[in-house]
């Protein structure tokens, strides 16, 4: 691992969005390629649709890998680096199953032992396609894909926490054994840290893969609770980065940050430069970053359909591939951490959070943990977190040079007329 922080985006298609698989225009591919490289950036995240790739369960079509294997090789030679998430999956509000899972074929996508056979093969394929190619990092294994195992989806495939952790096992050794060596991990959205019925916990987001990948978005509560500009919505990303360390068994265990926007209305489109350059500053103050990884690059075509609004205008770039003011901000922080990378030192105080997945809640936004890590992060601390059951485990906090550890009660005013609850 490079000490350096990787600055880069997730890849939406000026043209066609991601149906771009269905007729895939390799000159078209490059125009976007050369935009996101003009801005100084190092990396992309692409996404194969997967029914486009595997429409029946023994079909992996060679024409969709090789469309996936022309936009690596082009990306490599525009000097981007590419992490290619297998199972889509869900994008942007979609959901994209093949049909060998859903309604007459009904199958639970953690579960089934026919459904598991056919993702692993998947994820084996597209990792050994491009095995070979330097500027590979490696898989993710879906775009928060535990969204499919919980409400409030409408139809979830449900699971236990264990049957989550055979198929994330299962999963990342399927990549493994398409790529030796390479980056795996697996991603899901922040539900996983806040929700406490959700079957994908964080436990198994902080142990399980290369890294530990977390998704900020303020859009969760954040923004509506506290505003565009507040220390919530400006440190909402470096929260879940330091939030994620608490279940890590590894001190040094590095946090990507995958996905991070600004989501209009709640951050204005003339407001979206300003958050970005906070959220980048703030993120940049976690000791262990691999990287940040903006969503998205380019906007999304009003001439496609039934999108979420806040969806059209979350590029760097506009569909016809402009820059945005949020785009030279990013692309201004990769300039100046490439320039004099920056070594953040130690968060030597830790916010005690409970491992029991079932209290998550109090991370979430309204939780006494998250409303103490941004009074502590108000009043000028540098909070770090630390699980309930290692707070007097002096090993530990001493490889993560914890220094002082407090809890939530110590933080928070108590409640008028009695005690905190």
């Amino acid at each position: 691992m490079t000490s350096a922080v990787r600055f880069g985006v997730n890849y939406t298609p000026s043209e066609g969005w991601f149906h771009h698989w269905l007729d895939f225009d390799a000159d078209s591919v490059r125009a976007d390629l050369d935009s996101i490289a003009a801005l100084g950036l190092d990396h992309i995240r692409v996404f194969p649709l997967w029914p486009y790739f595997q429409p029946n369960r023994t079909l992996i079509r060679p024409r969709a890998v090789e469309h996936l294997v022309t936009l690596v090789d082009a990306a490599a030679e525009r000097g981007l680096d590419v992490n290619v998430d297998g199972l889509q999956g869900h994008l942007s509000s979609f959901d994209f199953l093949p049909a060998w899972t859903r309604t007459w074929h009904r199958r639970n996508l953690f579960t089934d032992p026919r459904i598991l056979d056919g993702q692993a093969a998947l994820l084996r394929t597209l990792a050994a396609a491009l095995a070979d190619r330097p500027n590979f990092l490696g898989m993710t294994l879906g775009n928060e894909i535990n969204q499919f195992s919980a409400g409030p989806h409408p139809d979830p495939d449900r699971a236990s926490a264990d049957e989550i952790d055979a198929w994330l096992t299962r999963m990342l050794a399927a990549c493994e054994e398409g790529a030796p060596g390479k980056l795996h991990l697996h991603a899901e959205y922040d539900a996983t840290w806040y929700q406490d019925d959700q079957p994908f916990t964080p436990g198994q987001a902080a142990r399980h893969g290369t890294m530990t990948a977390v998704h900020s978005w303020v859009f969760n509560g954040t923004a509506q609770r506290h505003g565009r500009v507040s220390v919530p919505t400006e440190h909402h990303a470096a929260y879940l980065i330091e939030l994620s360390k608490a279940w890590a068994d590894a001190p040094r265990r590095p946090v990507w940050l995958q996905e991070v926007g600004a989501p209009a209305p709640l951050i204005p489109p003339e407001h979206a430069a300003a958050f970005t350059e906070a959220t980048i500053e703030h993120a940049l103050d976690c000791p262990d970053l691999f990287g940040i990884t903006w969503w998205c690059s380019h906007d999304v075509s009003r001439d496609l359909a039934d999108f979420p609004e806040l969806e059209y205008g979350l590029g760097l770039l506009t569909n016809d591939r402009v820059p945005k003011d949020s785009a030279r901000v990013l692309a201004r922080a990769a300039r100046a951490h490439a320039a004099a990378p920056r070594t953040p030192a130690p968060r030597t105080t830790a916010l005690v959070v409970p491992a029991d997945p079932a209290a998550r809640s109090r991370c979430a936004p309204g939780g006494d943990v998250y409303d103490a890590f941004f009074r502590l992060t108000a009043d000028g601390a540098r909070p770090t977190t630390v699980l309930d059951s290692r707070t007097a485990d002096q090993r530990h906090l001493a490889a993560r040079g914890i220094t002082d550890v407090i809890t939530s009660d110590q933080v928070l005013p108590t409640p008028q007329g009695g005690t905190r609850s």
